[in-house]
């Protein structure tokens, strides 16, 4: 009978999942190693965001040192605070995407490294894994004391549609102020804010591309030295500097 027994047993184990391989498992997906970059990536610290996910700072830097195992609740915090799909921390990007954000499922995020927020914004692709872009819906609040516009810059090119109210842009040397139906298209590493500067709430959609932006210069072209270039009669000669409308 006992010779039955401990053959029993020993069949069960072979069924289950090794304890040893199951970390293992775990530790190859480098959870931790994700969690600390995403954080890194938005210039944020174990503190805040412990407030986003409430979850303390202490837990936070055991999860990315590895010395704990998140649950699937705390991932999801998590995950939904840096826009992403608990899919970006296990599974590849699939083949073909299409995912709803239902506006009830969104999270609405303060303007972060500031003690006054000016704007909140929701991620419109935080279910995309390893997106190419990030679209949000940004609401920017009339000035209040405290309040401040601060700077930013990432890589890439970031794209800004009004929806309603006046919003002030700022974006190295420039500044101007969109209205309702108003756009504009800039490149993101160059240092940029936004404040509202209106009475109301300004609304708008923003667009973050990661993909740096072409440059602007025009093509070389090829200049034959043995002659000299030829002019069309009535056509004045051009200087040549290969300099287009776009470069100006």
């Amino acid at each position: 009978m006992g010779d039955l027994a401990t053959v029993k047993s020993e069949e069960i184990q072979k069924t289950q999942v090794d304890p040893e391989t199951a970390e293992a498992f775990i530790a190859e997906k480098k959870i931790g190693e994700r969690i600390k970059r995403l954080r890194l990536k938005k210039s944020m610290g174990l503190v805040e965001l412990g407030r986003h996910t409430g979850l303390s700072a202490s837990f936070l830097s055991q999860l990315e040192t590895g010395r704990v195992v998140p649950t699937l609740r705390n991932l999801a915090r998590i995950a939904m605070v840096f826009s992403k799909d608990l899919a970006y921390f296990f599974e590849p990007e699939p083949n073909s995407l299409f995912r709803i954000h239902r506006k009830r499922e969104r999270v609405r995020l303060p303007q972060t490294g500031v003690e006054v927020p000016s704007y909140y914004f929701e991620s419109l692709g935080y279910m995309v894994p390893d997106r190419h872009m990030d679209p949000y819906f940004a609401e920017f609040l009339p000035p209040t004391p405290g309040m401040e516009a601060k700077a930013h810059m990432h890589p890439g090119s970031e794209f800004l549609y009004v929806l309603d109210g006046e919003l002030e842009i700022r974006h190295g040397d420039h500044q101007c102020t969109l209205e309702s139906g108003d756009a504009v298209y800039f490149d993101a590493s160059t240092a940029h804010s936004y404040l509202c500067v209106g009475n109301k709430p300004s609304r708008a959609i923003i667009v973050t591309m990661h993909q740096a932006p072409p440059p602007l210069t025009a093509p070389l072209r090829a200049v034959n030295t043995t002659m000299p270039p030829r002019v069309l009669p009535g056509l004045p000669a051009k200087a040549g500097n290969g300099e287009g409308p776009e470069s100006k």
